[in-house]
């Protein structure tokens, strides 16, 4: 009875991948290090593979980085207002390490948004000027990160009642059950 939220939460990502302006592609990302306190930002969804693990790309000397080799634990959160459809995702955050795959994917990156990977200066330095920003000319620091969902929380926000579902996952498969909203 609950299969058919669990497929409306993948089909609703996959989506995001070719629909343009569709809100489940940009989703907030929390990691914990260990100070302990929880940082979020938004990130983009890039893929999401078969065995449904979803992939997004950042600098490999980001502070998200540092949190994910300390503690791979990491939420996700996206929203999609038309549909009042909120997830809530739970999984185990990898670093991909295999150089094949990487530069496979870095030659998919339109030139322009290179520029995201190969500054000289890590992300989150102190620069007096942002027009002074340095680039690199032949080197670069993409990372992708590979997110492999443990717990999905699927809310819809409707009337006469909302409705919630906790999905969690037991060796391959996904079981789900609902929730009090």
């Amino acid at each position: 009875m609950t299969e058919q939220f669990f497929k409306e939460a993948k089909e609703e990502l996959q989506k995001s991948l070719v629909k343009k302006g569709h809100p489940f592609r940009y989703f907030t990302l929390a990691t914990t290090g260990v100070e302990s306190i929880a940082r979020l930002r938004t990130v983009v969804l890039r893929q999401i593979t078969s065995d449904f693990k979803l992939i997004f790309y950042t600098d490999k000397r980001s502070k998200k980085v540092t949190h994910i080799k300390e503690n791979s634990n990491a939420s996700l959160l996206f929203y999609h207002p038309k549909l009042m459809l909120q997830l809530k995702i739970e999984g185990t955050a990898t670093i991909v390490t295999n150089q094949k795959v990487i530069k496979t994917y870095w030659s998919g990156i339109q030139p322009n948004s290179r520029k995201d990977y190969i500054t000289q200066q890590a992300p989150g330095s102190t620069i007096k000027d942002p027009s002074t920003v340095d680039y690199l000319d032949e080197e670069n620091h993409f990372c992708m990160v590979e997110i492999e969902p443990f717990k999905v929380e699927y809310l819809k926000l409707k009337r006469p009642n909302h409705l919630r579902l906790r999905f969690s996952k037991n060796q391959d498969n996904w079981e789900g059950e609902f929730l009090v909203p």
